[in-house]
């Protein structure tokens, strides 16, 4: 068991959560006005102090934290950046291993409970664009992650057979379109304890990254609008 400093940086949402063997201690939160990155509050400056703050609370020293656990992507550029750096950078100084996570394994952790065969997580990439995967209920993967582009037959194959629960925020895209009746969308909303689980067994399986070339996942190329 371990204290595990969990940041998520990479959606709507950037949230941190400090949890011990396994149990959430405590979780901020800051709000996003976008999913891009555009007129976004500053995460880069609110998440050292939101750090700063939480082991205040709880009487903690940062350097008693046993690792750090970051949402690696795919998600907002410029959220997986700062998530990124500030992670490596607490590492770096207090000596402490790494731990990446995938986000949208990150997200279909916290729709374990849905009533639907398969989770899929679907995050806001633009347009008719999103960052999507598959998982059973048991987080094992039957569609890898990737960036689609939606249309009404891009799940049909797997909804033959299956119910599906499509959530995130991109899954307002699949909505519309999506008229299968064995397809289910649902508003789960996700933070940073949703990563305690993954969190905690990956440090208890020593799954790390190396601190050298820990790179967030982008899944696609970066997108500058015309000027």
């Amino acid at each position: 068991m371990a204290l595990l400093l969990n940041i998520d940086t990479a959606v709507d949402t950037a949230s941190i959560c400090l949890a011990k063997d396994g149990k959430a201690l405590s979780i901020s939160k800051n709000v996003r006005e976008d999913s891009f990155g555009e007129s976004q509050k500053d995460h880069a400056s609110w998440l050292h102090i939101a750090i700063k703050e939480i082991f205040e609370k709880n009487n903690l020293e940062l350097s008693s934290v046993d690792a750090i656990a970051v949402t690696g992507g795919p998600g907002s550029y410029t959220g997986l950046r700062i998530g990124m750096a500030t992670a490596k950078g607490i590492c770096f100084a207090l000596n402490k291993p790494l731990i990446s996570l995938n986000t949208l394994l990150v997200m279909a952790n916290a729709a374990k409970m849905e009533k639907a065969d398969l989770i899929c997580p679907m995050i806001d990439a633009r347009r008719m664009e999103v960052y999507t995967a598959l998982y059973t209920k048991e987080l094992e993967i039957v569609k890898e992650p990737a960036a689609i582009t939606l249309n009404e037959k891009s799940f049909d194959e797997y909804l033959l057979n299956n119910s599906i629960c499509f959530f995130g925020n991109g899954s307002n895209k699949f909505q519309p379109i999506g008229k299968s009746s064995q397809a289910f969308f649902s508003d789960i909303k996700t933070d940073a304890s949703s990563m305690i689980s993954l969190s905690e067994k990956n440090f208890t399986e020593k799954k790390f990254v190396d601190l050298a070339y820990a790179e967030p996942i982008y899944l696609k190329e970066f997108y500058t609008p015309a000027k």
